[in-house]
Parts: structure tokens; sequence; C-alpha cells
């Protein structure tokens, strides 16, 4: 190749080209994910801004309501359906005081769009026992004074009644675990724990599932 075939090619000239080539690049993946953004939204559809009617299958039995897009589970249990044994202290999902189940699974309902959940089968604290039908753990709670000011006790019920049925025989540890979401600003931990561990000693001496019983006290609504 001559002097003048080389100089041809230059630093500059070099990464002009290569400048050309990526921003080119850049501009044409940013059409193709424009494209696919208009398509996934033409095909799907659009909620709101006014309400909205859904059914929420709550407890066992289906409720329909008409809400916002925007409306948590826990404003339409509590506004929309009374049910108001689902605390909302936080509001941002810090505290686990709002939590409910989602088929069976511990859910923060102050963070879930009820337009979302779908036909998930939702369990609150209502379901858990009636204050004539206390379950188990809602009875030790009320023999241990678990609760105090009780902005906590449902999320803590909740969870800790989410343990059982998935691990029978827990240690301390494993309740610890369980509610290591759920702040309790009273400061209860150690009589919550003990609750717990009762009911799972219990159960596993009469070798029996865990149903509701009779008990004082009341610790929702």
């Amino acid at each position: 190749m001559s002097d003048t075939e080389k100089r041809t090619v230059t630093r500059r000239g070099f990464l002009k080209a290569a400048g050309a080539t990526a921003a080119s690049t850049v501009v044409e993946s940013a059409q193709a994910i424009t494209r696919d953004l208009r398509d996934a939204t033409s095909q799907t559809p659009v909620h709101g801004p006014g309400a909205v009617p859904i059914t929420l299958y709550i407890n066992g039995s289906p409720h329909t309501i008409s809400v916002e897009p925007r409306t948590t589970l826990a404003e339409a249990l509590r506004d929309n359906l009374a049910m108001t044994g689902t605390k909302v202290v936080c509001d941002r999902g810090s505290c686990s005081a709002s939590t409910v189940w989602l088929d069976k699974i511990p859910t923060l309902s102050c963070m879930t769009l009820a337009i979302d959940v779908g036909s998930r089968k939702i369990t609150t604290i209502e379901g858990i026992g009636t204050p004539e039908h206390l379950h188990p753990l809602q009875a030790a709670f009320v023999k241990h004074d678990a609760l105090q000011c009780g902005f906590c006790t449902p999320g803590m019920v909740m969870s800790c009644v989410a343990l059982l049925e998935q691990n029978p025989n827990p240690n301390l540890n494993d309740v610890k675990h369980a509610v290591s979401g759920n702040l309790c600003r009273c400061g209860t931990y150690p009589k919550i724990f003990a609750a717990t561990l009762e009911v799972a000693q219990t159960q596993k001496s009469l070798a029996q599932p865990l149903s509701s019983t009779n008990g004082k006290g009341v610790i929702h609504g």
C-alpha cells in the first residue's frame, strides 16, 4: 500500500464512521422497542381512570365491587367491604401490618393493587377465626397477652398461622424468621413467640390439624 493510500483513512474519519454506525444502531433499537410497546399496548385493555368492577374471592366468598385502578387491596378490604381487621399502618410495605394471604401466601395488601388480585383466593384475619370461634393461635395471643395496641396483631397472626400451616413443628428461630418483617412497636415479640410455640406443641401432642376453638377476646375489628 502506498503512502497516499494509507493517509486516506485518518483517525478522525474512523471515529466519525464508528460513531455514526453506533448512533444508527441505537436509533434502530429504540424504534424497535417503541413498536413493540405500541403493539403490546394496543392488545392490552386499559382500565380507568374511573372506577371499574372487579370480583374478589375473600374467605371463601365472592365480592363484586367497583374501585379505581389505583386502589390497593387493603383499601378495598377496609373502605369498600368494611373488613377492618386488616390494618394500614406505614402504608408502604415496611411494617407488614396489612398482611393477608393470596392463595395461602402471606402478602402485603397495602402494596397490592386490588385490580391485580384476579381470581386468587384472599384470606384475611376475619377468615382465620371469629370472636365466637377463635383460631387456636388467636386464643393463645389472648392467653399470653401477646397484643397491646393491636395495630400489628392481625398481620402477626396471619404470618404465624401461615408458618404453622407450612411447618407444624417450628422452633424459636422459625417463628422469629416468620415474623421478621412484622414490626411490633409495643415490643411483645417474646409473648408472640411463646404463643406460637405453645400452639405448635399443643397441636403436635394432639396430632390433629389446626382448627378454630372457642375463646375469649377479640383481636381484630
